[in-house]
């Protein structure tokens, strides 16, 4: 079960964004991939009472004039004390897109950041979020995706994952169960 394939998807989606201008494209856009039900982000508590009854919730961020101010809504959804919102996939729409946004994104545990226009198929694009082994990583200061390296750069010596203690987590999403956690791991680099 896939989005915009004429499947019936188990999956809800939040859009993050201004009820106008954006966030109203990106709403039609989530109906049109036949995510159901489609609504606006209210909230954690909202997002966590709709994990009761969709397996899947996917978290669609329209684009804002600076993405720092998506921050406490990441947060939020990633340090969920409920699984199905903490591993969530959280994508940016981006309508202008720069190194240092992708950064941003990344460091605020985004699974993925689109660009618009975007000339390829956006529905594969999303459904490369489900049915794969995704790895996440915690830190003190990080969760979220294993996204190590994606923007070209050498791992600085200050990286999150260059030392000290962290999870590593692999989990896999899907439409009739929502997300298993296939592997928690702990571990200490000294």
């Amino acid at each position: 079960m896939y989005v915009g394939r004429g499947t019936v998807l188990n999956a809800s989606a939040f859009v993050v964004g201004a009820r106008d201008g954006t966030g109203a494209a990106l709403m039609d856009f989530a109906r049109s991939l036949e995510f159901a039900p489609v609504q606006r982000y209210a909230g954690l508590a909202k997002a966590e009472k709709q994990a009761e009854a969709t397996p899947l919730l996917f978290f669609l961020c329209a684009a804002v004039p600076d993405a720092r101010s998506l921050k406490p809504v990441a947060d939020a959804i990633r340090f969920s004390s409920n699984p199905r919102v903490r591993y969530s996939p959280l994508i940016y729409f981006a309508r202008e897109l720069s190194v240092d946004c992708i950064k941003l994104c990344i460091k605020m545990g985004f699974d993925d950041v689109i660009a618009l226009p975007y000339s390829g198929d956006i529905a594969e694009r999303i459904n490369r979020q489900i049915g794969q082994i995704q790895t996440y990583y915690e830190t003190a200061t990080y969760f979220g995706p294993d996204r190590r390296n994606r923007t070209g750069n050498q791992r600085s010596t200050d990286s999150d994952h260059g030392g000290g203690q962290f999870r590593r987590i692999e989990i896999v999403r899907n439409a009739d169960t929502g997300v298993n956690v296939l592997r928690d791991d702990f571990q200490v680099v000294v």
